[in-house]
């Protein structure tokens, strides 16, 4: 009897003592996760190329509108994956599990290589250039100055994660909070001229006069504008295993957050258009420093501080989701075994962050990243297809698996055919660009049968392998992290043999 009592309180140490991932995201922090890596630079930056592909004002409005009802769908399908396999690493580890390792692979290597450093990079300098602009009010910062800042930033953020994770989280509340109340202010001061009677260019009379004719490819080139401003939606998937309650709260933050971002998106648009005819919106750099410069008058200063607030959350928030990815593929096999440790006390992915923000810094030192946002968010998109289409082929072949949320058949097929049209539209209209973002992705073919299919590898290969993950053990501090299989179990499991 003293044996058992004894080894009951040894088991009851042991899990106190294990060294896992910790559960330290609440609802509050989920919703500021999804909020605050939608809410990164894209409403500043994204409004102008919507505008320019759409052709005029009011069919710019139905985009930003339409792209949340897209993403909201898109939200759904997710919620019930989550659910459903309660894995870290989002959309990689779904397709993984639904369609084996090749496939989990090229969407980690794009992913990995591209395009989160490249968003990364993306943000990281509009923080830059708001936080110098003051300082350069008649002319563009400096080169140099944009870069040292936003990789200091980036490198700042690293340690920030690499130290806590509740920092990170409650960096991410705080800055979710301040970059909601800049965009409010946008909406406030709009709505306020609209009161006045200034609102001519969002009469229906003038908001559809198009400055070219409006065709279908460059419609689907206005939402993939639009798509990077919303991109994020999915990025609480990708920490699953460190949320309270998942079955609960990732759901509930979902349904809270999309609805929200998509009318605030819309309201500041409307709020840009009532101070700004579309001519000044597309020769503007800096849209939201523009509208401030117009109506805040010696107040105007505010709108650059908002900018880099809104930013400096959002590089957080895509350096916090980003790592776990990197940590879910290294766990599966698909990356060095060193990205899949933990810190033996603070529990953070180290390894993980460090070749995340080494990426990002990379890709900032190549030179102009805005370029990139078109074929970015081509792969967001064929990532997101790929994804829900799996859950389609999931129900198929395994109809009676565990799923606390089952959504209607509907929803996953109506984003399918948007996805289809949009896709194959932008292919049609960009195929340079849209091939390039196919290109990144199909190197990685290669990449996989070499680095992982292939198992019977030279000694010499594995002897350096684990000397490198030796070194980085020891640099880092950290150790594979043990599982807790309390979330999962239930849910991967099956009712019937499939």
């Amino acid at each position: 009897m003293e044996d058992k009592e004894k080894r009951k309180k040894d088991t009851n140490s042991s899990k106190s003592d294990r060294v896992t991932l910790k559960k330290e995201i609440g609802l509050l922090s989920a919703c500021a996760i999804i909020i605050g890596n939608i809410i990164g630079s894209g409403i500043f930056i994204s409004p102008k190329g919507v505008l320019e592909h759409a052709g005029s004002v009011g069919l710019s409005l139905i985009v930003w509108v339409c792209g949340g009802g897209i993403c909201a769908l898109g939200s759904l399908c997710y919620a019930e994956l989550g659910v459903t396999i309660p894995k870290s690493g989002g959309d990689y580890s779904y397709v993984t599990e639904i369609f084996g390792g090749l496939v989990g692979f090229l969407l980690l290597w794009s992913a990995v290589l591209i395009m989160y450093p490249t968003t990364l990079a993306v943000i990281a300098l509009t923080f830059s250039n708001y936080v110098l602009q003051p300082a350069f009010p008649e002319c563009l910062p400096p080169y140099i100055a944009t870069r040292l800042l936003a990789t200091i930033c980036v490198l700042f953020l690293t340690w920030v994660n690499c130290s806590s994770v509740r920092w990170a989280t409650r960096i991410q509340d705080v800055f979710t909070v301040a970059k909601l109340l800049a965009l409010v202010l946008i909406i406030v001061v709009g709505l306020v001229q609209i009161f006045r009677g200034h609102y001519d260019a969002l009469r229906p009379s003038v908001a559809f006069e198009f400055s070219q004719d409006p065709s279908v490819g460059q419609i689907a080139l206005a939402f993939l504008q639009a798509s990077f401003a919303y991109s994020g939606w999915n990025f609480l998937n990708y920490v699953t295993e460190e949320i309270v309650e998942p079955r609960k709260n990732l759901p509930r933050a979902i349904y809270i957050s999309i609805p929200l971002v998509t009318l605030v998106y819309t309201l500041t648009n409307i709020a840009y258009f009532s101070s700004m005819t579309p001519e000044e919106l597309l020769a503007s750099n800096a849209v939201a420093v523009t509208f401030g410069q117009k109506l805040l008058g010696m107040f105007s200063w505010v709108m650059p501080i908002s900018v880099a607030l809104s930013t400096f959350g959002g590089i957080n928030g895509y350096l916090f989701t980003s790592s776990r990815l990197c940590f879910s593929g290294a766990r599966e096999g698909h990356l060095p075994y060193l990205l899949a440790m933990i810190h033996l006390k603070n529990c953070t992915p180290i390894p993980a962050l460090l070749v995340c923000c080494f990426a990002t810094i990379v890709i900032l030192c190549i030179g102009e990243t805005h370029n990139l946002i078109n074929y970015v968010s081509f792969i967001n998109y064929l990532s997101y297809g790929v994804t829900i289409a799996g859950l389609l082929y999931l129900r198929k072949k395994k109809p009676n698996m565990v799923r606390p949320i089952k959504i209607s058949m509907l929803i996953p097929i109506a984003y399918l055919v948007f996805w289809a049209v949009l896709l194959g539209f932008s292919l049609y209209s960009e195929p340079v660009v849209c091939g390039l973002g196919m290109v990144i992705m199909l190197t990685g073919v290669p990449v996989y049968f070499v680095g992982v299919h292939w198992k019977d590898k030279p000694k010499w290969v594995y002897r350096v392998v684990e000397k490198v993950t030796y070194v980085g053990q020891k640099v880092c501090y950290v150790v594979f992290p043990q599982e807790d299989l309390s979330e999962t179990e239930p849910l991967t499991s099956s009712k019937a043999t499939d």
